[in-house]
C-alpha cells in the first residue's frame, strides 16, 4: 500500500526573511541534496543555531517560535539523508520519529531509544555537524510503564526538551513524576478523528490536563483539527495555557481524515488567523513542521512553509516576549 497520504498512525499500523527567488534558489539546492545518496516557552535562550543557512527564521525566533522539522514529512529517506536538506533550509531543529531509520545503510536501527551508546554519540554528532539540535521526540509511550524511564533518558541524553506522545489517560500519574525529575515537557499529540484517536478534540486533552501541572501539555496539530472538522483557532483558544508544542500543518479539505497537506497558507486552516492567535497568546515554543503529503517538489514545499511563518514573523512585532504559562 503506498505510503503517501498516510498519517503517522496509518503509516505505523501498515510498517513517516529574504527575497522569494533566492529562497526558492536554496530549497531546489536542498531536493537535489536531499535525494543524492548519502519551547516552549519561558524566556528560554536560542543556541547553536548553527551556521546560518539560507532560510534561516530570525524573525520567528524574535517571537520565539523555534521551527523545527517532524521527520515523517521526510519518511522517503532517512534521518541522516534529511539533516542536509533541513540545513538548506535553515530549519535548526528536529522532531525523529521512533519507527523511522536511522540511516541508509542500516535502515534496521530507528532514531529510538533502542539505539546502542555508540549509535547514540554518532546520531548527535551528525546532528552537531548540521547545527541542528533534536528539541522534541515522537515517542512510543504507551501502557507499558516499564518502558517509560528509558524513553526520558534517551530523550534527556539528546538534548530533548518535549516528548511528543498519545498516552492512555492512565499512564500520567507515572509519566507526570518522570517530567519533573528528567526536566522534560510531554505533548500530547492529536490525530484526525476516529474511533483509535483518543485525543482528537480539544477537550479530551484538556480532560487528562486536569489537576496536572504545568509540564503536561498539547502537541496541537492545525492540520489534523480541520481533518476533524474543527476549527484550528478555535482549538487553540480552548487550549490557551496548556500549549506546549505545535505541528504546524495545512490540508486541503475539511472533515476527511485523508485530506491531502498542503503549503501553510493555501489550505483550510485559515493560517494568518492560526499565527494571529498564538501571537495572541504570546505563545512560545518549538514550532514544528509536518508535511505528510509526499509531493514531487516535497522540500519545495516544506521550504514555502518555513517562508510562510517567516514572513508573517517579519510583518508583525512581538508584544511583550513573555511565556503564556
Amino acid at each position: 500500500m503506498a505510503i503517501d497520504g498516510m498519517d503517522r498512525r496509518g503509516f505505523m499500523v501498515q510498517a513517516g526573511s529574504f527575497g522569494a527567488a533566492a529562497f526558492l534558489a536554496a530549497v531546489a539546492r536542498g531536493e537535489q541534496a536531499g535525494r543524492t545518496p548519502g519551547q516552549r516557552g519561558g524566556g528560554q535562550r536560542e543556541r547553536g543555531q548553527g551556521r546560518g543557512a539560507p532560510g534561516s527564521t530570525p524573525n520567528a525566533r524574535r517571537l520565539g517560535w523555534t521551527i523545527s522539522c517532524q521527520m515523517y514529512t521526510f519518511r522517503d529517506r532517512s534521518f541522516y539523508e534529511t539533516l542536509p536538506v533541513l540545513e538548506t533550509l535553515g530549519i535548526r531543529a528536529v522532531e525523529p520519529a521512533f519507527f523511522l531509520p536511522l540511516s541508509k545503510e542500516k535502515p534496521d536501527l530507528k532514531t529510538s531509544e533502542d539505539l546502542s551508546a555508540e549509535m547514540r554519540a554518532e546520531m548527535k554528532q551528525r546532528l552537531a555537524d548540521h547545527g541542528i539540535r533534536m528539541l522534541s521526540y515522537y515517542s512510543p509511550i504507551g501502557g507499558d510503564a516499564a518502558v517509560y524511564r528509558k524513553i526520558f533518558d534517551f530523550a534527556k541524553e539528546m538534548g530533548a526538551r518535549v516528548i511528543v506522545a498519545e498516552p492512555p489517560a492512565e499512564a500520567f500519574d507515572k509519566i507526570e513524576p518522570l517530567c519533573q525529575e528528567y526536566e522534560i515537557d510531554l505533548a500530547i499529540h492529536n490525530h484526525p478523528k476516529s474511533p483509535d484517536s483518543h485525543y482528537w478534540n480539544p477537550e479530551s486533552v484538556l480532560a487528562v490536563c486536569k489537576d496536572r501541572g504545568p509540564r503536561i501539555g498539547a502537541c496541537a496539530d492545525t492540520g489534523h483539527y480541520v481533518r476533524s472538522a474543527l476549527d484550528p483557532v478555535e482549538s487553540l483558544k480552548k487550549l490557551k495555557g496548556r500549549i506546549i508544542a505545535m505541528h504546524l500543518k495545512d490540508v486541503i479539505e475539511v472533515g476527511k481524515p485523508e485530506a491531502r497537506d498542503v503549503p501553510l497558507g493555501t489550505g483550510k486552516a485559515n493560517y494568518k488567523a492560526v499565527l494571529d492567535e498564538l501571537r495572541e497568546q504570546q505563545w512560545r515554543g518549538i514550532t514544528t513542521i509536518e508535511y505528510e503529503h509526499l509531493s514531487d517538489k516535497l522540500v519545495e514545499e516544506v521550504g514555502q512553509c518555513v517562508k510562510f511563518v517567516e514572513d508573517y514573523a517579519t510583518s508583525v512585532r512581538p508584544q511583550g516576549g513573555r511565556s503564556q504559562r
